[in-house]
């Protein structure tokens, strides 16, 4: 009985119906060392981006115009008048200077109110991630729950409160609650958690070293990076905080640089008032540049900070 084989390279497999099967093309392999492209991916951060720098590329192009420039320009060119340099000089001489008391408030606000919140955040945050007591399930839920209850809906019962002992048109109206982070004592907690190795603590605890210089000399060093990004977050929240001096500040020697503004701008919708849109716009560039500097400063360690505990070994 002779039988007859077809060789393999004789034409494409033949299904039982007799239709041709097409062999799949192998998929080239990714590279590990080079990153996958997306075009939906970069359509979206080009978006994200845009949406960003326009607001802020409107900022500085209105700051080089005069009060008339701002009304008869396109708001995303230039005008005729290049006023910046005449439009700080007048933001901080207009109306006696009010505008550098304003900027001093700011920074008191910042350094005490931020300050303190950062450095009770790093306090907290220490102790619950590495120390067991009672109650610490308890306190976590606190937390997260207070990371969840927005500003606006404390602001009557604190204002209440602070009227009650008398607190009210103070600098201690706006730094005694900015002392307050829930999220920043939830972000030191997580961090504290990964970038503190419990065996150090306990040499440290064996070489005779008490908790405090232990806190001082052995975790406050690793914790640098998660501080530095508590530190911006709440200088940032700190500084844009608006509703809570709304609320508490009356006077103006007291306002801080975004209820000024605001006061600068509510001028042309009051009797008799004079409009000075250029100046809330200059002092609005003024107002960001600190922010700014900072953020370029400690980019390294707010980037490391958000990174830390990504990768475990």
């Amino acid at each position: 009985m002779t039988s007859t084989v077809t060789p393999a390279s004789a034409g494409p497999a033949a299904s039982p119906q007799g239709s041709a099967v097409r062999l799949r093309t192998p998929r080239r392999a990714h590279s590990p060392g080079r990153p996958r492209r997306s075009v939906l991916l970069t359509v979206l951060t080009s978006l994200v981006l845009l949406y960003s720098l326009v607001p802020l590329v409107w900022l500085l192009i209105s700051a080089t115009k005069t009060q008339e420039g701002l009304s008869r320009s396109f708001g995303l060119w230039f005008d005729g008048d290049f006023a910046l340099w005449d439009n700080i000089a007048e933001t901080f001489t207009y109306d006696d200077g009010v505008f550098t008391r304003w900027l001093l408030n700011t920074l008191l606000y910042v350094v005490v109110g931020a300050g303190g919140a950062t450095f009770l955040a790093v306090l907290g945050g220490y102790a619950l991630a590495k120390f067991d007591f009672p109650g610490r399930r308890a306190v976590f839920a606190v937390v997260i729950g207070a990371v969840a209850v927005p500003g606006t809906a404390l602001a009557v019962p604190t204002f209440l409160m602070f009227s009650n002992m008398g607190l009210t048109d103070t600098p201690w109206a706006v730094i005694i609650p900015s002392l307050i982070s829930p999220f920043g004592l939830y972000l030191m907690w997580v961090f504290a958690s990964e970038a503190i190795p419990t065996e150090l603590l306990e040499a440290a605890r064996i070489d005779g070293a008490g908790e405090v210089r232990t806190f001082f000399t052995v975790a406050l060093p690793l914790l640098a990076p998660g501080i530095v990004t508590v530190s911006l977050f709440t200088m940032v929240a700190t500084w844009n905080n608006f509703f809570l001096p709304l609320i508490m500040i009356k006077d103006p020697d007291w306002y801080p640089l975004t209820l000024g503004l605001h006061s600068w701008n509510a001028q042309a919708a009051t009797a008799g008032g004079q409009p000075v849109f250029h100046l809330v716009v200059t002092g609005s560039l003024v107002t960001i540049v600190p922010l700014i500097a900072a953020f370029l400063m400690l980019q390294k360690y707010w980037q490391s900070g958000l990174a830390a505990g990504s990768v475990k070994e």
